[in-house]
């Protein structure tokens, strides 16, 4: 821990002092054409000088982009401190990391990664005290293009693991399939998918799919998410006869995602308009494949609530669900009879709320783990199947856990806990006796015991309570002059909880702040909480960031010219719209592979399933909003921005490239002022769900020391 101590002070007497940075040279950006592309939007016309950024192959965008990333390349290499910024990351990333275990038949999986290997290898035990073997090492994956192995899926016993691989983090993903025993792959693979992970058959001689058309040569990143369809895939057989077994083709924006019970019988599929769960109104399938000819039946249809499974026990299927309950509830059908006025409420609807985005309830040993959210922490309560409540898990404090995740038989299950400061911590926790037992605590090159995490509450523009986490060295001094990063995303019913950043660390140790805003727009106080701020209300979650800026500001926290604003996808567009509405609140911006362009953003790759948040330009009341902060649309000639950094994949066919390109052309040709507009494209990236470690250090590394640049950090 002295090490860590040491580098701290260090860094701190570094960069903590505050500097006045010498008025740097104007930068010379690539030119762009602007052309004379105008589109009528129920009768307004709207000017689109930068249309043709949006053909990203073309010779004429190939040379704007690498004219960019030239420029980029040598502005961050010319600031002094980020080699040494580089090399702490670096250290900070190399600890041993191990995933949650998980568990088939009896054999025992979980990843783990030294700290510096790119990818964590997977690796298979008999028990919890046996040697570990490698079942699989992605390192070694053959072939170019940067593989990624994005998830694993093992059958029922064990014996055969399926992996994902995604090229450069694209959401594209293949999914393999090794077996255990001889460690090599079948011929088999399942191509043209995303999103959805694929299931086992209960006998482990086929898989169920979701996968799309496959695209055209070159349109891999521009392509729209239509036509999927869920497929049947025998083992053994060509890829060419899988049957398909659900699709629409009245509606080809729906997606499927497919569950299977434990016995088999049922195949459970969640159906959404776009990605499942974008919208937070799913439909709901079941197909009984003991039937002779295997038909899906509708059980919930008119997309009138968000539906999750959780699992299968006593011929009963369970679900969470927002149905009359905005916090979510869960609810339980018969297969056999699903008729909805069949249904039986399990868990009442509580003031804390269960978060639909990700695996918040699990059934394991003939027990419910609802994971929920307390003031933007983890809570979790355990249930018997029919609803009585048994115990609250103890955690070792508040922040955000993962995992509870298992078999309806299982006497065990795994959990990872991390917060700001606290890299994941793995816990086994006993279902009967209800105790946690620590299964691997990292070691890491810094002490946790310098820093300090708590949680405040901000009043919004509308008076709204507000959480806000923020993390700092401890004995921090209220001067206003502390760099302070904000970050925030706001949608989607995404849920911001504490998550550990080995970089973030790096910036505790120069002394900076970070602050985490819980605004409207995500989950973190249910479905209420997402809705105030969505399609012709958008506008609520920007002025819920603009004022947790405002507080910070006030309480003496940071000033303007030492406030950097942060944000990642919808995050990215949080932060394009601040920028150009408020450019004179801050000193520095990130808005990373960001939806900036908000009336085109649904003609690209899962843009139209956005709509469920953001509304349609096509729609005469939505497009009024869309246009009054889309920010490619809000860049104003002769204001004087504050430096910012546009980050964008070159694989990430989620959000489309053109967004950042049109918002980096649009910025640096209005740019009054000499702050850097920087446009930084990731080679051999996508969204940012499968990059390798070396690629985290390298984007941290940018982005913190432009920050460290521009927020007044150089000492020089």
């Amino acid at each position: 821990m002295l090490l860590g101590a040491c580098l701290a002070v260090t860094l701190a007497g570094l960069w903590g002092c505050a500097s006045m940075l010498r008025a740097p040279a104007r930068l010379q950006y690539p030119p762009a054409a602007r052309a004379t592309v105008v589109d009528d939007y129920h009768g307004t016309a709207v000017a689109d000088p930068y249309r043709w950024l949006e053909d990203l192959d073309s010779p004429q965008t190939r040379a704007w982009v690498s004219a960019e990333a030239q420029l980029t390349a040598s502005y961050l290499a010319a600031i002094p401190q980020r080699a040494r910024l580089r090399a702490r990351i670096a250290e900070l990333y190399d600890f041993e990391k191990t995933g949650i275990p998980f568990q088939a038949n009896g054999r025992y999986f979980y990843t783990s990664n030294s700290g510096r290997q790119d990818q964590s290898v997977l690796l298979q035990l008999t028990g919890l005290t046996a040697p570990p073997a490698v079942a699989l090492d992605p390192n070694g994956l053959p072939g170019a293009g940067h593989p990624v192995v994005t998830g694993y899926v093992p059958n029922r016993s064990g014996t055969l693991m399926a992996y994902g691989i995604s090229l450069a983090g694209s959401d594209w993903t293949e999914w393999h399939i090794r077996d255990l025993a001889s460690g090599q792959d079948l011929p088999d693979a399942l191509r043209f998918t995303k999103y959805y992970r694929p299931v086992f058959t209960a006998d482990g001689k086929g898989l169920y799919y979701s996968a799309f058309p496959a695209p055209q040569a070159g349109t891999e990143l521009s392509t729209q998410d239509l036509g999927n369809a869920l497929y049947y895939h025998a083992l053994g057989t060509p890829a060419a006869s899988d049957r398909r077994m659900l699709a629409s083709e009245a509606h080809p924006e729906r997606q499927f995602e497919p569950y299977l019970t434990p016995d088999g019988r049922w195949l459970v599929v969640l159906a959404g308009e776009g990605e499942v769960g974008d919208k937070g109104r799913e439909e709901l399938y079941l197909v009984d494949l003991a039937a002779p000819a295997p038909t899906p039946t509708p059980v919930a249809t008119g997309f009138d609530a968000a539906y999750a499974y959780i699992g299968a026990a006593g011929g009963r299927l369970y679900f969470l669900t927002t149905l009359s309950a905005p916090n979510g509830r869960v609810l339980a059908i018969d297969p056999a009879n699903p008729a909805r006025e069949n249904w039986k409420s399990v868990i009442a609807e509580g003031r804390d709320a269960i978060d639909l985005s990700g695996r918040s309830v699990t059934l394991v040993g003939h027990q419910l783990i609802v994971k929920a959210l307390h003031d933007a922490h983890s809570r979790v309560m355990t249930y018997d199947l029919d609803g009585t409540p048994r115990r609250e898990v103890k955690l070792p404090g508040p922040g955000q856990v993962l995992g509870f995740d298992g078999h309806t038989e299982d006497r065990e299950t795994f959990y990872a806990f991390t917060d700001l400061i606290t890299p994941p911590t793995i816990y086994r926790y006993d279902l009967e006796s209800g105790e946690s037992t620590l299964f691997h605590a990292p070691r890491v090159a810094f002490d946790p015991a310098l820093f300090e995490e708590r949680q405040v509450f901000y009043p919004g523009k509308d008076g709204t309570r507000i959480p806000m986490l923020l993390a700092y060295r401890k004995g921090l001094n209220l001067t206003a002059d502390n760099p302070l990063l904000l970050y925030g995303y706001g949608g989607f019913g995404q849920s911001i909880l504490p998550l550990f950043s080995p970089a973030r660390i790096a910036w505790l140790e120069m002394g900076g702040v970070l602050a985490i805003a819980n605004i409207r727009g995500g989950g973190e106080y249910g479905e209420a909480w997402h809705r105030q701020a969505i399609r012709t209300h958008k506008q609520v979650g920007f002025d819920d960031f603009l004022a947790a800026a405002q507080w910070l500001i006030a309480g003496h926290y940071t000033s303007v010219r030492r406030l950097a604003i942060h944000g990642r996808s919808n995050g990215g567009l949080l932060v394009g719209a601040c920028l150009t509405q408020r450019p004179e609140l801050f000193g520095a911006a990130v808005a990373q592979v960001g939806v900036l362009d908000m009336l085109r953003f649904n003609r690209f790759g899962q843009g139209a399933g956005w709509e469920g948040d953001y509304g349609s330009p096509q729609d005469r009341q939505e497009f009024r909003a869309l246009y009054a902060y889309s920010p490619v649309h809000n860049v104003r000639r002769g204001v004087h921005y504050p430096a910012t950094m546009v980050v964008t994949g070159d694989h990430d066919t989620r959000v489309m490239p053109m967004h950042s390109f049109k918002f980096a052309a649009a910025l640096q040709a209005a740019q009054a002022g000499r702050a850097p507009i920087l446009l930084a494209v990731d080679l051999s990236s996508g969204h940012g769900g499968g990059e390798t470690v070396t690629q985290a250090i390298e984007h941290s590394a940018d982005i913190y020391s432009f920050l460290v640049q521009n927020l007044g950090m150089s000492g020089e």
